[in-house]
């Protein structure tokens, strides 16, 4: 869905992290060693020609920035970024929550959100489609990227309450789990929520986070095996 435009989703492949952090953790809110994760957010900043990735201070919140140049000093708390300006890479860092990368080519316009269920709920991705509408956008594509999925995601019944609650019809993204239990579909949760204000064009990656502990980090898992704390995914897409 974004052809035309470089970008990519990076899991726990090729980088200098060790234990629990192997390899490529871009996560500098991680226990890892911060040499370890500024040399692998270097190595995926250099995948795109650049010698650093443009981020926020990530808060699960419908908080979008417009970016023009790389911040100079604190990162803004949000969850999503967007910009016109050819050669800054936008990156989100994830590790079951959804990363989505969307774009329109002809208008120039790109954005990256970091949609867990709490952001998703509250409109982080209306606010990046709004924003990147603001500036131009039109026709806009949306990949979502690598993220836990509706086999791995048990919550409780208060869990879909909170969503009926906004809108009763959410409920068709739930089934049946062990006794009580739900399980939650994130991805699809968030493409319905791309298409209803009006992105035509997305996309899904069938990539699982929880299940997929050789390439994708999963916070989840880390916690479920009891590690004590997790590595970061990387997405990441930049114009020209």
């Amino acid at each position: 869905m974004l052809a035309g435009v470089r970008h990519g989703f990076f899991g726990s492949e090729g980088g200098v992290s060790t234990g629990i952090y192997a390899s490529l953790n871009a996560g500098s809110g991680s226990k890892d060693d911060p040499e370890s994760v500024r040399e692998n957010r270097g190595r995926i900043a250099r995948a795109f020609g650049v010698d650093a990735l443009v981020g926020v201070h990530q808060v699960h919140s419908p908080q979008v920035v417009s970016v023009e140049a790389p911040f100079a000093g604190e990162r803004p708390h949000a969850d999503a970024l967007v910009t016109t300006t050819p050669g800054l890479v936008l990156s989100i860092l994830t590790a079951d929550c959804t990363p989505v990368l969307l774009a329109d080519v002809e208008a120039g316009v790109i954005g990256a959100a970091h949609a867990g269920w709490k952001g998703a709920l509250g409109g982080v991705l209306e606010a990046t489609v709004a924003a990147m509408r603001a500036r131009g956008a039109t026709a806009i594509s949306a990949a979502i990227g690598p993220c836990i999925h509706q086999a791995s995601y048990e919550v409780g019944p208060e869990f879909e309450a909170a969503f009926r609650a906004k809108d009763a019809n959410y409920s068709r993204f739930f089934v049946a789990g062990g006794g009580d239990r739900r399980r939650f579909d994130l991805p699809g949760f968030c493409a319905a929520r791309l298409s209803a204000c009006g992105v035509a064009r997305v996309e899904i990656i069938e990539a699982d986070t929880y299940s997929d502990p050789e390439r994708l980090f999963s916070n989840r898992r880390a916690f479920h095996r009891g590690e004590g704390d997790y590595g970061r995914n990387c997405s990441a897409i930049a114009l020209g």
